[in-house]
């Protein structure tokens, strides 16, 4: 897959930080997007905003159901300040590119790019692109000028708006709210950032119906025609961050990505891999008792196993919860959320492609073996080395496992080798 990395503060996302993605997927032939916010940029150190967490998740609710786009909080998750020559080698080595990563940057910091770290070094292993950032097409020349690398130019449409503009106008309680995405806009409202007042609003009764994954009504099908609505894909992937924490639903959405790649790989609807990925731990927060509740929903009771273990009944309940609040039906799909944790006997091909993306989506630590075996083996093959390395993981950490758990697992396991 060919990737391309946007770092940045993203404080907060605006409209020219996703058309600029945009154009580079469109002109440049880009698979996927990388967006990669700083913890703490060395360029802004004591940058006034939200949170990293704040920030990461405004991202998050920006680009729902867009597999063209991903989140990577890698140098969140590192704090401190953020290099990017750390960002781009945790990146080669877990997304594993199809070639060089291209860097985006953009010409207002083309001038200064030999103050980073180890410039020559990211030089060796990326494709800048640089795009048009200055309004002043001088200034603009005079910064590509100063730049001493080889680099592809992105002839871009400018979008006059920056961050800094953004809070300013948040701040000012001026007219701001469609230069960021929507979700992003519903979370500077709600935590009230960048100094947001409801009162001091203008437009402090902003309706919001329809936006936040209502239940469904009966009037509207979650599939239509054997095809899943990317409507009701919208709806399930903000419902799903709204129950999450931050980390599961980065997981979750991590998960819904690599089983869209596997489905358009294998020949299976890629949509509906990426709605049963980032449904399938919806209930991954939810109580013993509604667990239960939901499960059984599904008619078949618990088994020794999950009343050992309840909360191995998470995917059962997410499949049951997402039929009734979204109407969804498909046999492929209910499959695939219900049995990702355990699998189950005569697994068909959706529900192996999830079972595997959740194992081993880019932010799992796994060996690398496996990670260069999800590149090239056919499914069966896949499944089977994920479903193996599971198992063993789950055996050799887990001495609390009962006889009888470890009984089943090995059964599976053995049964699966057949």
């Amino acid at each position: 897959m060919k990737l391309a990395i946007l770092g940045g503060s993203f404080n907060p996302i605006h409209i020219g930080h996703l058309y600029l993605a945009d154009a580079v997927l469109a002109m440049l032939n880009y698979d996927r997007i990388i967006l990669v916010p700083t913890f703490q940029s060395p360029f802004k150190v004591g940058a006034e905003g939200a949170s990293p967490q704040d920030r990461m998740e405004m991202l998050a609710a920006s680009i729902p159901g867009d597999p063209r786009l991903t989140l990577d909080d890698c140098e969140i998750r590192r704090q401190g300040l953020s290099f990017t020559i750390d960002t781009i080698h945790q990146i080669i080595e877990r997304y594993k590119p199809c070639g060089k990563p291209g860097l985006i940057l953009g010409d207002d910091i083309a001038a200064t790019f030999d103050q980073w770290q180890k410039p020559d070094e990211i030089a060796e292993l990326v494709d800048f692109i640089i795009a048009g950032r200055l309004a002043d097409t001088q200034a603009g020349k005079s910064a590509l000028a100063a730049f001493a690398y080889k680099y592809t130019a992105l002839d871009n449409e400018i979008i006059n708006v920056s961050s800094r503009m953004v809070r300013e106008k948040i701040s000012a309680s001026q007219n701001w709210r469609y230069l960021v995405p929507s979700g992003a806009r519903y979370l500077i409202e709600d935590r009230s950032l960048y100094g947001f007042s409801r009162t001091a609003s203008k437009d402090a009764c902003d309706q919001r119906s329809g936006n936040r994954g209502d239940e469904h009504n009966g009037k509207r099908e979650g599939e239509r025609g054997g095809t899943v609505l990317l409507e009701t894909i919208t709806k399930v992937e903000n419902y799903a961050r709204s129950v999450l924490s931050p980390a599961r639903f980065l997981h979750s959405r991590n998960t819904a990505l690599m089983a869209w790649d596997l489905c358009q790989r294998f020949g299976l609807d890629a949509q509906k891999g990426y709605l049963a990925g980032i449904a399938h731990d919806i209930c991954k927060r939810a109580s013993e008792k509604d667990l239960v509740r939901l499960a059984h929903a599904d008619g078949s009771g618990s088994t020794k196993v999950e009343k050992e273990k309840p909360g191995l009944l998470h995917g059962r309940a997410a499949a049951v919860l997402v039929k009734r609040k979204y109407g969804i039906s498909d046999h492929d799909v209910l499959e695939a959320i219900r049995c990702h944790t355990t699998g189950s006997r005569d697994m068909g091909q959706l529900a192996k492609a999830v079972y595997i993306a959740d194992k081993i989506e880019v932010s799992r630590v796994i060996d690398s073996e496996l990670r260069e075996l999800s590149m090239s083996a056919d499914l069966d093959t896949l499944f089977k080395a994920v479903f193996d390395s599971t198992v063993a993981h789950l055996v050799s950490r887990d001495v609390n496992l009962s006889a009888g758990t470890k009984k089943l697992l090995a059964a599976m396991q053995k049964r699966n080798s057949l």
